[in-house]
């Protein structure tokens, strides 16, 4: 079971063929300061956000196109010339995303009379949690249907909301967070073949829970188990 440290939690202003088996490496975030250099600013694979506002403001297209640019290093002047748009503009959309903690200075640099602050995304990319949406957030306890896809989805929006929670607070404990995962495309060659892997599937789960699982363990922690089923996307959907 492999550490995993390599995404991070926002949250508005403060931040905290074959079988693939899913492992991030351990690490906790570098923190970029104003006297660390570009090459130096440490980037996360990706990073949840569980707070409504940051959400807002990630979704708006002007501010997501910069998000994106600011994968490497970048200031208002050098936006500029890649959108088109003026400084002054960037500037204010820079100004939203880093109050929301989603994007971060690197460093500053004297141009003459002025200081050019040079900024960078905090993640390559960004996933939602449904706990920015916490009043309309699916909950999988309401309505458990093994053969649904609606419940499915609702399985894996709380496996979203929660693994980033445990992020935030492991990097808070600068603790890595101990997960595993598996990843893997089968193709079937009947519905009936499908529904008998899903049985024996199911089965092998119930085995294995009912060895490992130990209610009295001193020390003992609880840990949450998804598996998920789903037909490949093999064309893109038509506009």
């Amino acid at each position: 079971m492999a550490g995993d440290g390599a995404a991070q939690q926002v949250s508005g202003p403060h931040r905290g063929g074959g079988w693939s088996l899913g492992s991030a490496p351990t690490g906790l975030a570098a923190s970029a300061g104003a006297a660390a250099g570009p090459e130096q600013a440490h980037i996360e694979p990706v990073a949840v956000i569980d707070d409504a506002a940051a959400a807002e403001v990630s979704l708006d297209p002007m501010r997501a196109r910069l998000l994106a640019a600011l994968a490497e290093p970048g200031s208002a002047s050098t936006l500029a010339a890649h959108t088109g748009l003026a400084r002054q503009k960037i500037n204010y959309h820079l100004r939203a995303l880093e109050r929301h903690g989603l994007i971060e200075l690197v460093e500053e640099r004297k141009r003459g009379n002025c200081t050019e602050r040079v900024l960078r995304a905090t993640a390559a990319s960004y996933v939602i949690s449904p706990a920015a949406l916490a009043s309309v957030a699916p909950d999988p306890g309401r309505s458990p249907d093994q053969l649904s896809a609606r419940w499915l989805l609702a399985l894996a929006a709380r496996l979203v909301r929660e693994v980033g929670e445990l992020i935030t607070r492991s990097r808070a404990a600068g603790q890595p967070v101990a997960t595993f995962a598996i990843d893997s495309e089968i193709r079937f060659g009947s519905a009936a073949e499908r529904a008998e892997f899903a049985r024996e599937l199911s089965e092998s789960v119930k085995d294995l829970a009912a060895r490992y699982h130990n209610e009295s363990a001193p020390g003992g922690r609880e840990h949450r188990l998804v598996v998920a089923l789903h037909p490949s996307i093999t064309r893109q959907r038509q506009e």
